[in-house]
């Protein structure tokens, strides 16, 4: 790898932000750098450094930053003068999109699915979701998970279970019941029977639902993967009670999982899925809601939005089908890098007495506290890593490299974050310093 200087520690001239954005930003006040390019799984600082990039955009940026044929396409076609804006008219673009998807991702994989434009962010997708088993259902209550997050308006938010989330919304957030995720109360009890425990008993308070909306790995919550078997008994629950069965993907789709889908080879088929995130495949606003025809019952327009028509994004998206998921050897090299993910991580919390979360490319440590975990990610920051953290208390270190990462970079970067945790964390065995120094820091070091 190409030697780069280290991270300055100067923070930048921070002044206009300070002036004129709201404080509401957060990522940049744990990264306080300036950035002025992005190529592969680097970001690069205007001071001339470079950071590995291990938060690829909350997952946005599963195939990293500016990919080469992602870039091609979408520089032809606004070079050819391609409709950038189009509400939900018919396109080239969205034709050749719904295609692919067809083509590539949903005939393959027995789903038969439409496809529903929404606004341009998950929080849209999930919108549309909720509303939609409502308006099949008849019914009002939706039954959500702890710790789950699905978004920041008021309806996703009513299902999203962090307090410091919820507490921003001003108003009663209703119509929503939180019941406990697979594991919330460890190992020995399955929460999916208490839950159909409380469905046939007609004097548990819990109101017939409409839908049943759940992440199959927590991407904010804290990475709590849920098992197979739990998530069948959810859609068995769901199905018996009339409820329809939605899978937010939002963040565990599009490869992060493994398969396109989270839930692939789980031995269910969810009623609604919602996509976002990487399904424009570099970074572009494109959010999708896919259901099962039947449920199709929408009147023209009663749904609708202004930047459902984003043809970049669909543009980039079927590239990024064609490019990667169009071939199943890309799926495989994903777990394979996945396990490799899983063997450094276990290694890393069996060292310090700790334990690991999450699937496939979406794995994390839990350091238990949040304070101990901010200072493992600022001091990988300091080595030119970027990754953050999540959790109910922030405690989860949680690496979402690039899918495409090789495996020499992927490997340096792991390095840094054991070398950061074992700085932070005491090993279990005193005298235990495998992890004392990593031999690689990206050319970063001294």
């Amino acid at each position: 790898m190409t030697s780069t200087p280290k991270p300055s520690a100067k923070t930048p001239d921070t002044k206009i932000y300070e002036r004129r954005e709201s404080g509401v930003r957060s990522y940049s006040r744990s990264m306080p750098r300036q950035f002025n390019k992005a190529q592969g799984v680097w970001m690069h600082g205007n001071d001339g450094s470079r950071y590995l990039d291990f938060l690829s955009g909350c997952s946005s940026l599963n195939y990293g930053h500016n990919h080469p044929a992602l870039k091609q396409a979408l520089m032809d076609y606004i070079a050819a003068d391609g409709v950038t804006h189009a509400l939900d008219l018919y396109t080239d673009a969205k034709a050749e999109f719904l295609a692919t998807l067809e083509d590539v991702i949903l005939k393959p994989r027995g789903l038969d699915y439409r496809a529903m434009f929404t606004g341009p962010t998950g929080t849209n997708a999930v919108e549309a979701a909720i509303k939609l088993a409502r308006k099949v259902t008849g019914r009002e209550t939706v039954i959500a998970f702890t710790n789950g997050f699905h978004g920041m308006t008021l309806g996703a938010l009513a299902c999203t279970g962090n307090a410091g989330k919820r507490g921003g919304a001003g108003v009663p957030l209703s119509h929503v019941s939180h019941e406990p995720y697979d594991g919330y109360y460890g190992p020995d009890v399955d929460t999916a029977d208490l839950l159909e425990q409380r469905l046939e008993d007609p004097s548990s308070g819990l109101d017939a639902p409409a839908a049943f909306l759940v992440e199959t790995v927590q991407g904010e919550g804290g990475l709590n993967a849920a098992s197979p078997e739990w998530l069948r008994k959810i859609a068995a629950l769901a199905k018996k009670h009339g409820a329809l069965m939605i899978v937010d993907d939002i963040q565990a789709g599009c490869g992060r999982t493994g398969g396109f889908f989270s839930f692939e080879d789980m031995g269910f088929k969810p009623d609604i899925v919602t996509l976002a995130k990487s399904l424009s495949g570099m970074g572009l606003p494109f959010a999708l809601t896919l259901f099962r025809p039947e449920l199709d019952v929408w009147s023209p327009g009663e749904h609708n939005g202004t930047f459902r028509g984003n043809n970049h994004a669909f543009v980039t998206a079927t590239a990024a089908l064609k490019e990667f998921w169009a071939d199943p050897k890309f799926a495989e090299d994903v777990a394979r890098r996945g396990r490799i993910l899983e063997e450094r991580l276990d290694k890393m919390a069996k060292r310090h007495g700790l334990s690991t979360r999450g699937r496939g490319m979406m794995r994390g440590i839990n350091v238990e506290t949040g304070e101990i975990a901010d200072k493992i990610t600022g001091t990988c920051f300091d080595e030119g890593l970027i990754i953050e953290t999540s959790g109910a208390h922030g405690e989860i270190v949680k690496v979402l490299a690039p899918l495409v990462i090789d495996d020499e970079t992927f490997n340096a970067g792991l390095d840094i974050l054991e070398e950061a945790i074992a700085e932070t964390i005491a090993p279990v065995d005193a005298s235990d310093t495998t992890g004392a120094k990593a031999d690689s820091k990206l050319g970063l070091a001294a």
